[in-house]
């Protein structure tokens, strides 16, 4: 099946001004131009949106997007492997935030406490990993 350029805005959500952006960058070109000037985008067209979809909701930048697209050794079943994960990953930290919300919430209530590390069960896995992403392991390591 194809899609004009504005009904493919409405079947992703994504504005035709952005699928016009991602024209101009390279990243997502229409597989056709009709006479009449319209953008036709075809099944691989909206598989590799589905991608650039799925890396936009994990952070990525539209360049390196674009990168990882056009790499010699890219694998779309790879991508989506590690973006399932990446979900994954996510929901497990969302979950815990829930949890520790629902317990604040509870322990305010009922004039309940919650133990200092119950407070931080939500954020501390997440701001160790970045920690040491960017510091390295030690940051997070007790040295004294």
């Amino acid at each position: 099946m194809e899609y004009t350029i504005s009904e493919l805005a409405r079947l992703s959500g994504v504005s035709t001004r952005t699928l016009r952006y991602y024209d101009a960058l390279g990243l997502l070109k229409p597989t056709r131009i009709h006479s009449s000037g319209y953008r036709i985008y075809d099944r691989e067209a909206i598989d590799r949106l589905q991608l650039i979809l799925f890396y936009r909701e994990l952070g990525f930048a539209l360049k390196t997007i674009k990168d990882l697209m056009e790499a010699d050794d890219f694998d779309v079943l790879t991508a989506l492997r590690t973006h399932r994960k990446e979900l994954l990953a996510r929901r497990k930290q969302l979950d815990l935030l829930i949890q520790t919300v629902e317990k604040t919430i509870q322990a305010k209530e009922r004039g309940i406490a919650m133990s200092d590390q119950e407070k931080f069960i939500g954020f501390k896995e997440r701001l160790i990993a970045e920690n040491e992403a960017k510091y390295g392991e030690r940051s997070t390591r007790k040295v004294w």
